[in-house]
């Protein structure tokens, strides 16, 4: 059924197929085809895909003319909105001291006014939004933000017509919200008022105006990208679903005798809505075959036995002592015999009429499959090796002998599939519509393939384990017939936009053809570590799309791809880095984060500050609804965190380096981090203390700050102490400006508590931050007894195994001093030095010692070693630190963030 072009459709036509021609036109060039995380893919599959200018399947070289265009109508916005021109905001100015200015009477808004410079704190409050949203579910991915979630984010760092960027876009989430900051039910249903002249208010607190921003999506996987693109593009809808509809009609006129059971009566027909699939096994002990759900599947109890019992010998047996039976079949696709597992359907879930029934198979059902195994295919499916990859588990696809994508398919949903593809490549329509009907097709893969699991003990069936290419003991299959219709319902509640995201396919680590400091705010979710593989959980998508992701700079851990921790940490530092680049001076990223290992933690806060980025805050994200790992394991982490860096401005960074390794730099440092972090955060009516405001990460932020930049630290912890109680005004253990006080003692008058920072004691440096807490009245604490400290100390304490921790007496007396009635108090910061001079004396001759010695440190302070990298970066004796980081165990050195800062710019130093 072809549509009948407008002449607006025309039009976009020409335009599209002249932007076509300078594409085909650049990827002739092999410079281009060179640039880093360029994908796998031939000319004609690349121009395929794409839809220039807005979206290119490769690195899009149209992004500066995009972005000019962009930047203008932003200009053009803000007059009207009477907002202030900060084009020439370049980073120089210094920041000012409130984020909203005094009301100017000549603007038509008089109830929102950003100061010509801009600033903004860190958005610091937890965030909890659900999954359950047609834009959210209409295409599956491995991992998502909620849009809902990132518009607060968007909404308190930008005003309309900002750019947003998100290097690792997966499905474009980041850009479904940037475009719903401007409609005012998305707004309203966060729970934000918005006023008639649009206004955004949290409460009676102006947020920002209502007003769509504008978003660069980038991923490295081309399906990744695929779908951003369909979720962030406009399109025609009723084109959509009348060509969608079409499809379906023929394809069930086609197959839809596949897809037919005799019902038990013998004579009616039912049809199919899935069906269980079991392994066939064998004893290792007398070598009987059995199907697993016969021997271990207790259907009427729902309980899935293990160990269960062989029915010849009667041995117990479990799923690992089990040998798989396979057999040899005559592959139709690859023309020519190949061995697979050997799996039999036990259970078929059927309808006759609007009545659900369950049977096992019978002999029609059996003689159908075995007619569908010998029938050839004959549209074209992808014919195309699985690559050997770390998301396998061992019982699963190499050992099933599934070596190709058509193996993953049954093959009458793989009819389907290909028979559905056929006509969306050969529909008379727009190449907007076929691109969504692709979309709509990529969305049913995930579930008709074997990685759909059966549970009896829930009595019904699962999607695929998350992030793996397991198959289970008892794969599902699902009618694709009724799965087209149910997705197309989830394709038909999906909103068409408004106006076009730039889309782009590539690495984070080369922003291809964006300009620097030409960026408003940046959200990304990127890969974590060991977590997720994505081009090898995505190869089966791309196998359809005939592009396939470049995996060289893909930011993960994995054994297939020689890539250790440390790769990552470079990889994520480099894409840092190219961030750094585009984002402007004075604006913010937001890092979203998951991941259960300190290790890949500490790296990226590692590669973030090396990048040249500022933590400002650190908050959680709740998702809502967890992944099958969350609900299933109490260990698996089941918030994601969030991390909040800001750029420098250029202006502080010139004066920095101006009095690097100075006290004056020391304090020029401080003053530009406080006036970036939140003055108050309020959760449920409490007050929260800011830890970012507490001295000692006020210090740790210094130290890091001048070590990424080769400045020699220029005080100690205790003049640094002393120094901020001097420049600084203090309140409940915190830090502010003195513009800041006023605001946080009124906040103070006003809440209804103060909420205590915990912290987790594992170590001589967070013991000594437990007790600084537990004794010190500025935080909430009071001078205690030795005896009153130590049965609380006993129950935070999480003691590492190579931790050599000295007493908790020793830890206070070299820290703290006592009264005449024998408690513990917090020293005076004028007196506290001679404390900290003995302290440090006694530490450097502990890490002395390691220096002399030779061999992995299985046991060791962990103090002395910090303490001792600091006085050697100080003395620039940088072999000293690669020599005992040389004996310091991996992980132990991975997952701490303070001697993985030293030992990473100490071996640059040496390079």
């Amino acid at each position: 059924m072809p549509d009948h072009p407008s002449r607006e459709q025309s039009a976009r036509d020409a335009e599209r197929a002249e932007y076509l021609d300078r594409l085909r036109g650049h990827l002739h060039d092999p410079d281009f085809r060179a640039i880093e995380g360029f994908p796998i893919g031939d000319d004609d599959a690349i121009l395929a895909l794409s839809d220039p200018p807005y979206y290119t399947a490769c690195p899009n070289p149209f992004l500066p003319e995009i972005i000019q265009r962009w930047r203008t109508e932003r200009a053009e916005l803000r007059q009207e909105l009477g907002l202030p021109d900060d084009s020439h905001d370049n980073g120089n100015s210094q920041i000012p001291n409130s984020k909203f200015q005094t009301p100017n009477p000549q603007s038509p808004i008089t109830n929102l006014h950003s100061p010509p410079v801009y600033h903004r704190e860190p958005f610091a409050s937890d965030v909890s939004e659900g999954k359950n949203d047609p834009i959210y579910n209409a295409h599956s991915y491995h991992t998502k933000v909620p849009h809902k979630a990132v518009m607060r984010y968007i909404l308190h760092y930008t005003d309309p017509g900002d750019i947003v960027f998100d290097g690792f876009c997966g499905t474009g989430m980041t850009g479904v919200a940037a475009q719903l900051c401007g409609d005012r039910g998305a707004v309203e249903e966060l729970g934000y008022r918005v006023s008639e002249d649009g206004i955004i208010c949290d409460g009676d607190k102006p947020v920002c105006r209502l007003g769509i921003r504008k978003a660069i999506l980038l991923d490295l996987c081309p399906i990744a990208s695929f779908i951003a693109y369909n979720l962030n593009t406009a399109a025609d809808m009723a084109s959509f679903e009348r060509e969608a509809n079409h499809i379906i009609r023929e394809v069930e006129n086609q197959y839809g005798w596949m897809y037919e059971t005799l019902h038990t009566d013998g004579k009616t027909k039912g049809c199919i809505h899935y069906v269980v699939w079991s392994d066939v096994v064998a004893c290792p002990n007398c070598s009987t075959e059995m199907v697993y759900w016969e021997a271990a599947v207790d259907v009427k109890n729902r309980k899935v036995y293990d160990p269960f019992q062989c029915p010849n010998c009667g041995v117990n047996l479990t799923t690992r002592s089990v040998q798989r039976v396979t057999e040899t079949i005559f592959d139709q696709s690859l023309q020519q015999p190949a061995e697979r597992a050997k799996q039999l359907p036990v259970m078929i879930s059927y309808s006759v009429g609007r009545k659900r029934f369950k049977k096992l198979p019978d002999q029609e059902d059996l003689a159908l499959i075995q007619q569908l195994d010998a029938r050839p295919i004959s549209s074209w499916h992808p014919i195309v090796e699985i690559p050997r990859a770390d998301r396998y588990f061992k019982d699963s696809l190499h050992l099933r002998k599934l070596t190709h994508v058509h193996h993953l398919y049954t093959r009458r949903n793989l009819a389907v599939l290909a028979a559905v593809w056929e006509r969306i490549a050969n529909a008379r329509c727009s190449h907007r519509t076929r691109s969504l009907l692709k979309a709509w097709f990529t969305a049913l893969l995930s579930r008709l393939d074997y990685l759909n699991r059966y549970m009896p003990q829930h009595n019904r069936h699962v999607g695929p384990l998350v992030g793996t290419l397991y198959i289970s003991w008892l794969s599902v299959e699902i009618s694709a017939l009724n799965y087209l219709r149910s997705k197309l319902r989830s394709f038909q509640r999906l909103q068409s936009v408004s106006c076009n995201n730039a889309v782009s396919t590539g690495s984070c680590t080369r922003v291809f053809d964006v300009p620097s400091n030409i960026i408003d705010y940046v959200f990304i979710d990127p890969p974590f570590g060991h977590n997720l593989m994505y081009s090898e959980l995505n190869h089966r998508w791309e196998s359809w799309l005939g592009v396939f992701s470049s995996t060289e700079q893909e930011a993960v851990v994995s054994e297939s791809q020689g890539k250790s921790l440390l790769d990552y940490q470079r990889l994520m530092e480099r894409s840092f880095v190219e961030i750094h680049r585009v984002l402007r001076p004075g604006r913010w990223m937001t890092v979203e984060f998951h991941n259960t290992r300190n290790s890949v933690w500490n790296s990226i806060q590692e590669a973030l500050s090396r990048a040249g980025f500022v933590i400002g805050d650190v908050r959680t994200l709740d998702k809502k609804k967890g992944t099958t790992n969350q609900l299933f394991y109490a260990d698996i982490a089941k918030q994601d965190l969030v991390i909040s860096a800001y750029k420098p401005r250029s202006g502080f960074e010139r004066r920095f380096l101006r009095n690097a390794g100075t006290a004056d730099g020391t304090w020029e440092f401080v003053r530009q981090h406080l006036a970036q972090l939140p003055i108050t955060v309020k959760q449920d009516g409490a007050l929260e203390i800011v830890a970012e405001r507490q001295p000692y990460l006020l210090f740790d932020r210094m130290v890091a700050f001048h070590i990424q930049r080769g400045a020699t630290v220029p005080l100690s912890a205790a003049e640094f102490y002393a120094g901020l109680r001097e420049r600084f005004a203090e309140r409940d253990g915190m830090f502010f400006l003195p513009d800041q006080v006023p605001e946080y003692d009124r906040a103070r008058l006003e809440a209804a508590e103060i909420a205590q920072l915990a912290l987790f004691v594992s170590d001589e440096k967070s013991t000594i931050q437990w007790l600084r807490q537990q004794l010190d009245p500025a935080t909430g604490g009071r001078p205690q007894t030795y005896q009153d400290l130590q049965p609380q100390f006993l129950r935070q304490l999480h003691q590492a195994r190579h931790e050599v921790l000295p007493e908790l007496s020793e830890m206070l007396e070299q820290n703290f001093l006592q009264d005449v009635a024998g408690r513990w108090y917090v020293p005076d910061p004028t007196k506290s030095g001679d404390l900290e001079k003995l302290r440090q004396r006694a530490l450097l001759r502990e890490f002395a010692e390691y220096v002399e010695g030779s061999g992995r440190l299985r046991r060791f302070r962990t103090e002395a070693v910090r303490t001792g990298f600091a006085d050697a970066w100080h003395r620039r004796d940088y072999a000293i630190i690669v020599k005992v980081a040389g004996r310091l165990p991996e992980r132990v050195l991975q997952e701490d963030p303070d001697l993985l800062m030293y030992y990473d710019n100490a071996t640059l130093r040496m390079d």
